[in-house]
């Protein structure tokens, strides 16, 4: 049986089947406040945040004294919102289920105001009733809006937010935060023109541009097991570096989202954000301290450092593709065209890959390849560094053609994990070479499952903690590198969609990019 130990100082022991992990844990201390949560009958609310909410008040993570406002268009009294978060956790929750005094403890925290956030009369409402609820719980003014909304009502709550003076708190010595999340933009006019409208009502340091991928156990790792490790570092770089493949994959479809993918694509859905967050945290320098700025400054060089493509090299370095019909898992699957409210000629790609290079000294002339798809053969994202090749082979008759090179795979899901693939000698008389894995896995090691990714994000949020959370510049440098692609790409197709099938490992043109370099995509 697993036994943790702790001491004053944090550290933790966990003896698990024999082996003893020694840590250290920094909890963030999250501060008594009132939660707003605008779009609280969504998607969003019931399947993420109210379990998320469930689960770190069972940990005792919240502070002592909160509570919740949902805030909708659709009329109901406290009690209905309260049936709405009861059957959330029913449904939705994966904590071992709690006592019924525990579960009506948590209910009893929110709150619903209904109204429509695009109304300028709304607001005083809202905050007649954050102040009764200031009272109540004594949470010192302290208010974390988070907006659960289409992106296109984020501009109308945040001007709304500013004119009624809910932008700062009304204690003087409160904190005011405000939780936007993606897409931030659909282009660079528009995340930009977003960015002003952010800056005109909240200080930098008050917005948490949240992006989910950032709070999986793994991403967070990739800081730590670089810049916590020291045998990795002085070979993390172009002379050791052959190439760096990082991959999200999917098998699922759209899932009839198609009103929102038609506008989007594989580009704005997964690049700007998802991938884009996982290769600077692959790339960037060690910053000086672990501190929010200094990280994210780090993050901004990277993505400052990008090689821009013209409009000419975007057909080489960049390849979009979309699935047709085809099989997943034994049963078939319907192509782009057929899924429910898709245009039936859409040109939108569900497929994308890049080719990059950074521009710096740590990565100059090292490529990195990205890609990202749905209806792909497995579900899988990961980052795999190529390390270069042995430059001679001392072990003849075995031709330097088959020493494969060794890989380290940090896997996010859907296991998290960390593998390194060394070559060694097969058992046995002959000189056999054979490659073998060292494999870390996060639960068999640590015995204990991930926490959701927005259980995370929620608790660094009301601790005031900016390190996983996007800042302007990012976003903006993002969107402008993504730019000439997304230009190219509105122009008449080159190419004959659908080019791949679904449960394919995607397009041939994406073979192609990396093949042409004398590399191979990982197997999915």
């Amino acid at each position: 049986m697993d036994q943790r130990q702790g001491d004053e100082a944090g550290r933790t022991t966990l003896v698990s089947g024999g082996v003893t992990l020694h840590g250290v844990c920094k909890e963030p201390s999250p501060e008594p406040c009132g939660l707003v949560i605008f779009g609280a009958s969504g998607d969003l609310t019931r399947r993420k945040l109210i379990p998320a909410l469930f689960h770190l008040f069972q940990e005792k993570l919240l502070p002592d004294r909160w509570y919740v406002i949902g805030s909708g268009r659709t009329e109901m009294e406290d009690e209905g919102f309260q049936k709405i978060v009861a059957a959330s956790l029913d449904a939705f929750s994966t904590a071992s289920r709690s006592d019924p005094a525990e579960r009506d403890r948590f209910l009893q925290r929110f709150h619903y105001l209904p109204g429509d956030s695009q109304d300028d009369r709304y607001y005083p409402r809202l905050r007649e009733r954050l102040a009764q609820l200031d009272r109540a719980h004594a949470t010192g003014g302290n208010h974390l809006f988070y907006l659960a909304t289409p992106p296109t009502l984020y501009s109308g709550i945040i001007r709304c937010l500013g004119a009624t003076g809910l932008n700062r708190s009304p204690e003087g010595s409160g904190w005011t935060r405000i939780i936007i999340e993606k897409p931030f933009g659909t282009d660079l006019a528009s995340a930009q023109a977003l960015n002003r409208e952010v800056g005109q009502v909240f200080q930098e340091e008050q917005v948490y541009r949240i992006d989910h991928f950032l709070g999986k156990e793994t991403v967070q790792n990739i800081l730590f097991f670089r810049f916590a490790n020291t045998i990795f570092e002085p070979i993390w770089n172009r002379r050791y570096v052959d190439h760096v493949q990082i991959t999200a994959a999917e098998k699922i479809g759209i899932e009839r989202r198609a009103g929102y993918y038609e506008r989007a694509g594989a580009l704005r859905d997964m690049f700007q954000n998802h991938l884009f967050q996982l290769l600077c945290l692959a790339a960037m320098e060690p910053p000086a301290s672990f501190e929010a700025e200094q990280v994210q400054d780090e993050k901004v060089k990277v993505i400052r450092s990008l090689h821009p493509l013209s409009s000419e090299e975007v057909d080489r370095f960049a390849v979009r593709g979309q699935y047709g019909p085809g099989g997943v898992d034994g049963e078939p699957a319907v192509g782009y065209w057929s899924e429910p409210g898709v245009a039936p000629d859409s040109r939108v790609e569900t497929f994308a890959a890049l080719k990059v290079y950074i521009d710096n000294w740590r990565w100059q002339g090292i490529p990195f390849y990205l890609r990202s798809g749905k209806r792909l053969t497995e579900k899988v994202t990961e980052i795999a560094v190529a390390f270069k090749r042995v430059p001679h082979l001392l072990f003849n008759p075995i031709l330097s053609e088959e020493i494969r090179s060794n890989t380290l795979v940090l896997s996010v899901q859907p296991s998290e994990g960390i593998s390194l693939a060394l070559q060694a000698k097969h058992p046995g008389p002959k000189l056999c070479m054979d490659r073998v894995a060292m494999d870390f896995n996060y639960r068999g090691a640590f015995r204990v499952p991930s926490p959701d990714a927005y259980e995370r994000l929620l608790l660094d949020c009301l601790a005031g903690d900016r390190i996983l959370f996007s800042r302007r510049d990012w976003v903006a440098l993002s969107w402008s590198f993504l730019m000439p692609i997304l230009d190219r790409w509105r122009e008449p197709p080159a190419v004959s969609f659908p080019n791949y099938a679904a449960g394919s490992e995607g397009p041939k043109e994406a073979d192609a990019l990396i093949e042409r370099d004398g590399r191979r995509w990982r197997a999915l």
